[in-house]
């Protein structure tokens, strides 16, 4: 027994179930530079209602595929949805922050971070997916009059906003899609289809990339579509997981967009994509991170109490190594994330938006990479039990099928590494171009 006079002085504070990496090490009493009293109070808060409301009804409301509206509602009420278009806080459009603070990145990674607890996919994506996603280009480029309409039902839970890019032929190569806008008049006329849009199926807005000008990337706007207008229609599209996200396929049949719902200026809906693509990627990357050590605790848990060969689990090397393959990529990966999080709560955006997107890239990548080799792993430790929805093997189950749900929107693995290296390397030449510049400056000011 350790005398608790050795404890003296120590960081001793626990929070959780204390399963080993079952939580961020900040949990496990480790110091750590990032976190203050809002930090934990939130946590605190976030944990007790995913306990108490959420966890024990994702794998029904997975199985029927939709979410219940009152969850909308409670998320809007809460402020959750507030707090995942990034910063700075809505007030005008939501009121003052519920909590008493004003939130920053780090309250938003640890709302993902909890909220993914579920390992659900289809939960996450079908609370706040669209919002985190679609709404950020309206609160940033609509028209006050337009923000005034959409912003404070969406973040009340209200109604719902989605993005609208990905088509049957453009997922990556966003400059080569095909859905076209004219301006008639006072109204573009819209024409073209969408596939693998999340939360299409049940939104009240769609934020809709589209081609209003010449080829490539400098002829794509983004205009505000509602739901009711006549040529607009949607269908659920059927999926491997991710069931109640309500994945859509959208069609566009001469659709009239008045002119007030350009986001923006025409021409500019490729910038305005890329400047939110470093928070959707954040956002990505802290959910994988999270349903990576979903995989983990509960194989702990379950190699705890399972017995082969007169032993428990967790009593076989070969079991206790498959949870350190885990524990030692999930950890890193977390690091990593804590490291971007900071960034984007320190740097102004502009230098966020120069530096971060070679790094998000690479790091959703690896924190798919994780989810993917932890699902996998889990499944093995689980073995039949993985194979079976519902019960004790659950959460890996569906985490096993919804992977490439996680890997592929937001950028896939492929296109995320090119993208990470051709960033970085333009950073680098910029900063070498910069350093050589700055003694010629200094001498002429001598």
């Amino acid at each position: 027994m350790v005398s608790p006079a050795m404890l003296k002085g120590m960081n001793t504070e626990v929070y959780g179930e204390g399963h080993p990496f079952g939580d961020p090490s900040w949990y496990q009493a480790y110091n750590t530079p990032y976190y203050n009293d809002t930090h934990k109070q939130f946590r605190k808060l976030m944990r007790e209602y995913v306990d108490e409301h959420i966890m024990s009804n994702v794998h029904d409301w997975d199985e029927k595929g939709t979410i219940p509206k009152e969850m909308y509602l409670e998320a809007g009420k809460q402020g959750t949805l507030a707090l995942c278009i990034g910063r700075p806080w809505p007030e005008k459009y939501f009121g003052p922050s519920p909590w008493g603070f004003e939130p920053d990145y780090f309250h938003e990674l640890i709302m993902y971070d909890e909220m993914s607890r579920t390992g659900s996919v289809g939960f996450q994506w079908g609370v706040a997916g669209g919002t985190t996603i679609g709404l950020p280009p309206v609160y940033h480029h609509g028209s006050e009059e337009l923000k005034q309409r959409v912003m404070p039902p969406c973040v009340k839970g209200e109604k719902v906003c989605c993005l609208a890019i990905t088509e049957p032929t453009a997922g990556s190569d966003v400059a080569n899609l095909k859905c076209t806008a004219k301006l008639e008049g006072d109204h573009y006329i819209l024409n073209g289809e969408k596939k693998w849009i999340t939360n299409g199926i049940f939104a009240d807005y769609f934020t809709v990339a589209c081609r209003t000008g010449k080829p490539g990337v400098g002829g794509i706007s983004l205009l505000l579509v509602e739901k009711g207008m006549p040529g607009l229609e949607t269908r659920k599209m059927k999926c491997s997981g991710a069931w109640s996200s309500g994945t859509t396929y959208i069609t566009f049949d001469d659709v009239k967009v008045p002119k007030g719902n350009l986001l923006g200026k025409e021409g500019k809906g490729f910038q305005y994509m890329m400047q939110n693509f470093n928070h959707e990627r954040f956002a990505f990357c802290a959910m994988s991170t999270r349903f990576a050590r979903v995989c983990l605790e509960d194989s702990l848990k379950f190699a705890g109490k399972r017995k082969t060969f007169g032993k428990t689990l967790i009593q076989h090397p070969v079991i206790r190594w498959k949870v350190a393959e885990m524990a030692r990529q999930i950890e890193a990966t977390h690091n990593w994330l804590e490291w971007i999080t900071y960034q984007l709560k320190t740097m102004p955006k502009i230098e966020a938006m120069l530096k971060l997107g070679g790094h998000t890239a690479l790091c959703k990548v690896q924190c798919t990479k994780v989810m993917e080799y932890c699902a996998r792993e889990a499944a093995q430790i689980f073995g039949g039990l993985s194979y079976s929805r519902g019960g004790q093997g659950e959460k890996v189950e569906r985490l096993n099928r919804e992977v490439r749900a996680m890997a592929i929107p937001g950028g896939s693995e492929e296109i995320m590494l090119d993208l990470g290296v051709k960033q970085s390397t333009k950073l680098a030449e910029m900063a070498k171009m910069f350093a050589e510049a700055a003694p010629q400056a200094q001498a002429a000011k001598l």
